[in-house]
């Protein structure tokens, strides 16, 4: 089956206690829109973003959440996830989000993606969502999407297809990355093979390597 996008979705600004950023400010809130939108090398265009100190720039640009995972937590939580209820602006399907290979490149509509890095859950996620535990258990879940970069800017819509176009010999995954920084440090070295894995996450690696001998 050929992985999609099911929606593109767009933040809101949103105002909560909960917000990161200083001013209580938050773009968590994203909706699905009609039509294509324009992916540039900072971001989506029409996506708010609240705490730019965190989130967006290059190695954060588009930020993909499987529609089977949305679907996982609406049962486990008893109540509807819309798309975008993630935070994230492409909900996909058929797609191996979580065994994606860090540096892989994503054809989506006219765009040229490459997967970066995992997402990090934070207390702004637990707040919109209003599960004070939000963070364990995302965490003990495992399934935490994937951040893209935008090799070649271009629109993308709802149902384009998502082929990959190139993945690294590496093997190193969304996945992998994910549990080697909050699960199974053993993993870390692994990190240390995968180009195209963002700096600060490899020097994070570094450091925690050498602070175990």
């Amino acid at each position: 089956m050929t992985g999609r996008v099911a929606a593109v979705n767009l933040g809101i600004v949103t105002e909560a206690q909960w917000a990161g950023d200083a001013s209580g400010r938050s773009g968590i809130d994203k909706r699905p829109v009609d039509g294509p939108v324009l992916v540039r090398v900072d971001g989506v265009v029409g996506d708010f973003i609240g705490e730019r100190a965190h989130h967006g720039g290059p190695d954060q640009a588009v930020y993909a959440y499987a529609e089977e995972y949305a679907a996982w937590w609406a049962t486990e939580l008893g109540r509807a996830v819309r798309p975008g209820g993630f935070g994230e602006n492409l909900s996909t399907y058929a797609v191996d989000v979580t065994g994606a290979v860090i540096g892989e490149q994503w054809q989506v509509g006219s765009a040229l993606l490459q997967v970066t890095k995992p997402r990090t859950p934070c207390t702004t996620f637990a707040g919109f969502w209003g599960v004070p535990d939000l963070i364990k258990r995302f965490t003990a879940r495992a399934l935490p999407g994937a951040y893209l970069r935008v090799l070649r800017e271009g629109e993308v819509g709802p149902g384009d297809p998502v082929e990959v176009v190139e993945r690294p010999a590496h093997g190193v995954t969304i996945g992998e990355v994910f549990r080697a920084t909050s699960l199974e440090p053993e993993l870390l070295p692994r990190l240390l093979e995968a180009e195209g894995l963002p700096e600060p996450i490899r020097e994070k690696a570094r450091r925690r390597l050498a602070s175990r001998g």
